[in-house]
């Protein structure tokens, strides 16, 4: 197909944006909050505001590296610049950062004031801002990561708004609002319902308005602007102001929020850097009370950064497959064994075995060597007949495993559970994951019983078409091949699991004839390996001096091939030349051509549409872009150190055969982190499936080419889950969605499918939808009472078309929690404090006494030593006896103590959760310290010490991250007891 070209220079866009401007003045009424993303910037023509994607982004990069260079024993590269990173820290940002988005562009949240303090609904707010940070807690704790990635986004979107929407910067404040997430923080009074807070203003740029006695010093009253007529303003009320707020006009007229620099939009512009700035320390201030509550270990894995990738098998575990279990067996140790001098942070090992009817379970380690025991304890047994359950247990290793990841599927047997085929497709795509199958069976096949052999039967040779599919759409491989080179063969899995692995061309074929195939290898390329599926019958390599090799009958000095049954390992030999290279081949059938290199340059992609109404921005496409419409293709480069010097001019979508569909040009955003954010503009997505390529140059001239393989598939409807609600423990939940039909009206069937089973109905169920009509439907999911809190249920929504090949998809990830929710953090209550601090502070100590419990249901959790230079000690609450552990006598060897920068210790482990004594003892020279408290439901509590009588205020948030933002918290008053001073903070 001939290519076609799209798109158009950034002034188009600000022309477009000025229409969308336009378009804005006429636009319904709902809540505006902070600009959602960068591209809201071209579209109010704001360009020097702070964006929701801004101030996030900033936030999880700053605390990253800080939290990288406070490890107590760095590693070669750890405390290197972002470019290392990782490409999974790159996507688990962008999933909190378009979490927090979306906030602005669903259709359930955009308008709901309590999502963004809006129409003084702060009450409401901050209840959901505590529950969505239990959420978090409870999804980061139970390693449900995604879960509490989106769950983090939501509490970021709140918390931001409150800095913009009310008018706590009017009051001069300077410091965040510690009580939004702690209640034992002091609060402010709020306005009460009849009591009027802004006067009049005429104006664009509103100065003042605030009525005076809210802002007083004195007794200060928080309020928040009302936004349209939902609900509606009382007379004498601050409106939100700006020209999509219908209640501008309204006495109070004007408004007074700080969402972007432009009068047009934000009557307070000239406050927006105040509120940004303290909307990026209350950012943060809770990574880093995210930080401290799942340790520096977990917060790194939450995030995926610079960990190596997953390990995932999906074993056949049948009596027929003990050649393919050996060899997985000893492709992991050489895995294992590459890496065992990696720099890396330790990745997933995932398991899943599976025959018929039984799947699983799933062994998941981040121990090697637990990981080799599970391979050593599989037992291949019965089975023999077809077909096994292996739909089912990838569908088990996608839910289990990080996004990005490669899952690699040994068996000899077609699928029995077809009917699921959807719902892994869907996974795969949402996922970006990669399946590949390494088959053993041809298609006669051999029944065998108890290991022997009985009779040959003919097998449809179409039986494993599933596999194949999933592989094309997935980015990844179906090779068949024989037991005796079932191990040769899974090289691929050592070429793949490493982690600055890229994809340099990716092409499928049916074609018997020759086909010439070109990639391009730069100098940030260290080796190059080429997987070519099929029976090849000829195979030539051009290198980009014009040198050749047949790589089939003879040995060159361009590379080295090796064949095995189903699979042409091709390995470029060093010095690899930069340049196009080009590999012309034949083949009896179908041929599949997977080229990857080794560089630390790559990319992430998504798909947006231009949302022009209450929030303008870009709202992210959920699921498969819709073919014909006009779209935006939003790209992050990752990988590039900041001394080198690149530029991105254009992506290329390609065919499943690796032709030229559409050239797509590209324009730099105004975003500086993750590397480098490109966006192009298509005027009309391709019907046909297509892979990205990203194409620019080096510092030097030198061409620049990355490729993503998984293959996108356009089509003409749509599928949006509305809300990912909770699920809770014995209730039944309802998920309500939208399908939305572009084409003419016609029929669909709706699947929807769960990981564990929990939905009452899974269909298919039948829908007919209008012509460009929506339909909206729902499921429901009734959790039982005995499953455990914490976890997520993944839910899989397909919708296909009866009459053609149009399907889409949406996921869900649903945190499960308990019926109750503790919402009451722990206490820190004084007993004792024994000091005698002289002038000169090195010849003194000091000691204070504490009794930490848990007010709530939950029980003490865990503690930790966040700042101070002395030993806490924890002593048990019947050892306060002068003799026996007391704050008096010295400690035994039972009493575990506790120094600054050690991960939390797990008192319910300790202590069952009771009460706890603790001592902290420190030299008069460090007077200060700081003990944080959770509970088992997350709650936390930070308790601030200080050995000084007369003192300044201190810092409730005193990281380097939030010393940075040069904001400091609100004055605390300071009790005497006796001739020293103990100061409890209780955040």
């Amino acid at each position: 197909m001939a290519e076609r070209k799209s798109g158009g220079g950034m002034w188009d866009r600000i022309r477009i944006g000025l229409c969308v401007l336009s378009c804005l003045l006429l636009a319904p009424p709902g809540c505006l909050a902070f600009l959602p993303n960068f591209w809201s910037r071209v579209l109010t023509l704001s360009w020097d505001s702070y964006t929701h994607q801004y101030m996030t982004e900033q936030a999880l990069l700053n605390i990253t590296l800080d939290t990288l260079r406070r490890l107590p024993a760095r590693r070669h590269g750890d405390a290197g610049d972002e470019a290392e990173l990782g490409r999974g820290f790159w996507r688990a940002v962008r999933e909190v950062v378009q979490s927090n988005a979306a906030m602005d562009f669903l259709s359930t949240t955009r308008s709901d004031p309590v999502y963004h303090f809006d129409s003084e609904c702060i009450e409401g707010a901050i209840e959901m801002l505590r529950e969505s940070w239990s959420q978090t807690l409870l999804s980061a704790r139970a390693r449900e990561y995604q879960g509490a990635r989106v769950s983090l986004g939501r509490l970021l979107h709140s918390l931001q708004d409150f800095y913009s929407h009310s008018n706590w910067v009017e009051m001069g404040q300077t410091s965040v609002y510690l009580h939004l997430l702690h209640p034992g923080e002091p609060s402010l009074p709020m306005a009460s319902e009849d009591m009027p807070t802004c006067t009049d203003c005429d104006s664009i740029t509103c100065w003042n308005n605030i009525l005076p006695e809210l802002t007083q010093k004195e007794h200060p009253l928080l309020t928040t602007g009302y936004f349209g007529t939902d609900p509606a303003k009382p007379p004498g009320k601050c409106s939100h102001g700006g020209v999509l707020d219908s209640s501008r006009a309204q006495r109070a007229r004007g408004g007074i929020n700080k969402d972007s620099t432009s009068p047009l939009f934000s009557p307070h512009h000239y406050l927006h850097g105040d509120a940004a700035r303290l909307a990026s320390a209350a950012t943060a201030a809770v990574l880093q009370d995210l930080r401290d509550a799942v340790g520096a270990a977990e917060f790194l894995r939450l995030f995926s950064v610079r960990q190596q990738p997953a390990l995932v098998f999906v074993m056949d575990t049948t009596g027929s497959m003990f050649e393919e279990i050996t060899a997985a067996r000893l492709r992991a140790h050489s895995i294992i064994q590459a890496r065992a001098d990696a720099p890396k942070r330790p990745g997933t090992y995932l398991l899943v075995p599976f025959h018929d009817p039984d799947v699983g379970p799933a062994y998941e380690t981040e121990d090697p060597e637990r990981f080799i025991q599970y391979l050593e304890d599989l037992m291949p047994l019965g089975g023999g007949d077809e077909p096994e359950m292996c739909l089912t247990a990838i569908q088990l290793a996608l839910t289990r495993s990080p996004p990005l990841s490669d899952i690699f599927v040994f068996t000899d047997a077609s699928p029995k559970d077809a009917y699921l085929y959807s719902a892994v497709e869907a996974l795969t795509r949402e996922k970006q994951s990669k399946v590949s199958f390494l088959l053993t069976e041809d298609p006669g096949h051999i029944r065998r019983v108890r290991g022997v052999r009985k009779r040959r039967e003919v097998l449809s040779p179409d039986r494993f078409s599933l596999y194949s599919s999933l592989s094309s759409v997935s980015g990844g491989l179906t090779i068949f091949t024989t037991n005796s080179d079932i191990y040769s063969v899974s090289s691929i899995v050592q070429d793949n699991i490493v982690a600055s692995k890229v994809t340099l061309l990716h092409v499928e074929s049916d074609s018997v004839s020759v086909s010439s195939h070109s990639f391009r290898v730069d100098s940030a390329v260290r080796t190059v390996t080429l997987h070519l599926t099929g029976t090849l019958t000829h195979c030539v390599l051009s290198s980009p001096s014009g040198d050749h090799q047949s790589l089939l009958d003879q040995s060159g000095p361009l590379a080295e091939l090796k064949h095995f049954k189903g699979l042409y390992r091709i390995t470029l030999l060093p010095p690899i030349e930069p340049g196009q290279w080009d590999l012309s081949a034949s083949a009896e059938g179908p041929v599949t051509l997977n080229v990857i290199g080794d560089s630390n340059m790559d990319f992430l992609y998504y798909f947006a549409v231009e949302a022009n109404d209450t929030h303008p921005g870009l709202a992210r496409v959920e699921g498969s872009p819709v073919a014909g419409v006009q779209t935006f293709l939003v790209l992050s480069v990752m990988g590039l150190s900041s001394n080198e010097d690149a530029s991105f001019s254009h992506v290329t979508l390609l065919g499943a055969n690796g032709e030229s569909l559409l050239r797509v040009p590209l324009n730099s955003s105004s975003s500086p982190s993750s590397g480098e954010e490109l966006v192009g503009w298509m005027e009309s997505v391709p019907r046909e499936p297509f892979c990205v390529r990203l194409s620019g140059k080096d510092g030097r001239g030198n061409k620049l080419e990355r490729v993503s393989t998984e293959m996108i598939q356009p089509t003409h409807v749509q599928i949006q889950v509305l809300a990912a609600p909770h699920l809770v423990l014995g209730r039944n939940t309802t998920v309500s969605f939208d399908v939305w039909n572009h084409g003419p009206a016609r029929h669909f069937i709706l699947t929807a499918d769960d990981d564990h089973g929990f939905l009452t109905q899974r269909g298919p169920h039948r829908l007919s939808v209008g012509e460009r009509g929506t339909v909206r439907g729902e499921v429901e999911l009734k959790t039982p009472e005995d499953t455990e809190s914490g976890g997520a249920v993944t839910l899989t929504l397909t919708v296909r078309a009866l009459d053609s090949y149009d399907a889409n998809y949406a996921v869900a990830h649903l945190t499960i929690i308990p019926q109750t929710r503790d919402m009451t953090p722990p206490s820190c209550s004084p007993m004792r404090v024994e000091a005698a601090c002289p002038p000169l502070c090195s010849q003194a100590s000091w000691t204070v006494s504490l009794m930490v419990a848990d007010r709530g249901r939950s029980g003490l959790a865990a503690l930790q030593l966040s700042q101070g230079q002395g030993v806490l000690t924890l002593l048990r609450r019947q050892e306060g006896r002068r003799g026996q552990g007391s704050a008096e006598g010295k400690g035994t060897p039972e009493e575990p103590r506790l120094l600054q920068d050690q991960p939390p210790f797990n008192v319910s482990a300790w202590a069952g959760g009771a009460p706890l004594r603790v001592r902290y003892t420190a030299s008069c020279c460090a007077p200060l310290a700081e003990l944080i408290a959770w509970d088992g439901a997350g709650n936390m509590r930070r308790c601030h010490l200080s050995s000084s009588q007369q003192r300044e205020t201190l810092e409730s948030n005193s990281s380097s991250m939030a010393q940075k933002t040069a904001v400091t918290p609100p004055t605390l008053l300071w009790g005497l007891m006796g001739a020293l001073l103990i100061m409890l903070a209780l955040v």
